[in-house]
């Protein structure tokens, strides 16, 4: 009997071990999830108390939030065509691949000689063994490399039914796992989980519209409805001057919004938003669940980010192509092996970094085409910020457009549009003023709807004496990065 209890013994504990090591050398897979026109500012983890996202905030405390992650820029009103490229090819914004069609031609950069598209997110993670699946939008993005998934339902999925809302991207996530679990495959996977919300139209559920106080519309709203979410404190009736985009079409021809800047537009465009934010909330929160019945959270590596944000309201806009914080910077949470729960960094990161930072993490060779840099340093406790400063571009429309460059809490934007009709520059210090207050934002009109009452510095701060070192030390940083990293412009006192 004892000789019999010491082999059971020996056989659990053996069986035991080997599992342990078995767990210990297995891969760890991926699944990598981005949103559609999506800024940091509609997240509880980054200070919105609004809308609800149960599901992002556990992804959160689970890991690590970066405050500080941008998209570089656009030369191209569809901004998140570069903002998807640079992500799949881990290239900056003037060093863009060809993508094989010729509406994207103003897109590409320079690349030398460089083998780019087998060196892209799928190809890479095809060499290594990984099972790739993508599920998100179609169009607006870098085809080429998209097809090389080994597993592909793109559908462009911007309504309210199962058929035609985000919960038709996870429901392909989730059939995709099943089948994944039914063949027992000893591959790891790579999820490109894609949504196409809370991109404008922003058809919402019918439960969560009435949640948020609000409703689809195609025209702009003329009552307001009490309930629905405040006007931000940025709110403006209309940018102090042309944005540089003439006819853009964010901005003069969105359904429910067209040119109307009023509280009752803004206010219900907002809360359209949070609905469409809290169904995608709804349905990463599926797709995690099945990740934790399958016993795959534990060794997944969860990113949620979104290809870039955008005003909703915000300085009198209503798209993305400025560089305001809102629209410039955009959501970042990663979690997985090796990240604290419940930590955030500064990071200083761009979305050309997801490509070296996923091949960091699982091992997996940094191709050389790659220029991003790897926040692994960053996720794993070692450094707060993978680079210093900040550039960001968008020239969409009249050139040059605008340049906009950031180090610590300073950061400087110029405008260039309209062939030399519009000129400006802003400074502003975001510690002081995160929002970006300007003049405009202290007239009693607009403190009556925002409830909010600037304190005098929250201004643009270009034009005070006070500043001017500083404001000149900026200038100069905007030219360097210009130039290093081969922006083909030059603004009218850069010459």
């Amino acid at each position: 009997m004892y000789y019999c209890r010491f082999i059971f013994s020996l056989f659990i504990f053996f069986t035991f071990f080997n599992n342990s090591l078995q767990a210990k050398d297995r891969r760890p897979n991926i699944l990598f999830i981005l949103t559609d026109d999506q800024g940091p500012q509609t997240l509880s983890c980054y200070g919105n108390t609004v809308c609800q996202t149960p599901n992002i905030d556990l992804l959160a405390k689970s890991g690590m939030v970066i405050e500080r992650a941008y998209h570089m820029g656009s030369m191209s009103g569809a901004v998140c065509s570069p903002s998807r490229t640079m992500i799949m090819s881990g290239r900056t914004l003037w060093n863009l691949p060809p993508r094989g069609k010729k509406y994207l031609k103003q897109e590409e950069g320079v690349n030398p000689e460089e083998e780019i598209l087998n060196n892209t997110l799928p190809a890479i993670f095809n060499r290594a063994g990984y099972e790739t699946f993508r599920t998100c939008k179609k169009g607006n993005s870098y085809s080429l490399a998209n097809a090389q998934f080994q597993i592909v339902k793109d559908k462009t999925s911007r309504k309210a039914g199962e058929e035609d809302g985000s919960q038709w991207h996870s429901r392909q996530v989730i059939e995709y796992l099943d089948k994944h679990t039914d063949q027992g495959t000893s591959k790891p996977f790579f999820i490109y989980f894609g949504f196409s919300h809370p991109h404008d139209e922003r058809w919402g559920v019918n439960r969560l519209l009435k949640k948020y106080h609000v409703s689809n519309v195609k025209s702009p709203p003329t009552d307001i409805n009490p309930g629905a979410p405040s006007l931000p404190f940025s709110w403006l009736p209309e940018h102090p001057f042309h944005h540089g985009h003439p006819d853009l079409r964010d901005e003069v021809r969105v359904p429910g919004v067209m040119r109307s800047r009023t509280e009752a537009t803004v206010r219900n465009e907002l809360g359209r938003e949070y609905a469409c934010i809290e169904n995608i909330d709804i349905q990463i929160g599926l797709v995690v669940k099945k990740l934790k019945e399958m016993n795959e959270l534990d060794n997944t590596y969860i990113f949620f980010t979104s290809d870039h944000g955008i005003a909703v309201g915000r300085h009198g806009l209503m798209g993305k192509q400025n560089l305001y914080e809102h629209s410039w910077r955009v959501p970042f949470i990663a979690s997985g092996p090796g990240i604290k729960p419940g930590t955030r960094a500064e990071g200083n990161s761009y979305l050309l970094d997801v490509l070296p930072t996923l091949c960091d993490l699982t091992s997996v060779p940094i191709p050389e085409t790659a220029q991003g840099k790897s926040l692994k340093p960053v996720l794993n406790g070692q450094s707060k910020t993978v680079r210093q400063v900040l550039y960001g571009a968008y020239c969409g429309g009249t050139k040059p457009g605008m340049r906009a460059v950031r180090k610590g809490d300073w950061k400087l934007i110029k405008y260039d549009v309209l062939n030399g009709e519009v000129r400006k520059t802003q400074l502003f210090n975001l510690k002081n003023n995160p929002n970006e207050l300007l003049l405009e934002h202290h007239k009693k009109e607009v403190v009556g709807k925002t409830n909010n009452q600037p304190q005098k510095s929250q201004v643009n701060l270009a034009a005070l004496p006070k500043y001017s070192a500083k404001l000149a030390e900026m200038e100069s940083l905007l030219l360097e990065e210009m130039i290093r990293l081969g922006d083909p412009y030059r603004l009218w006192d850069q010459l």
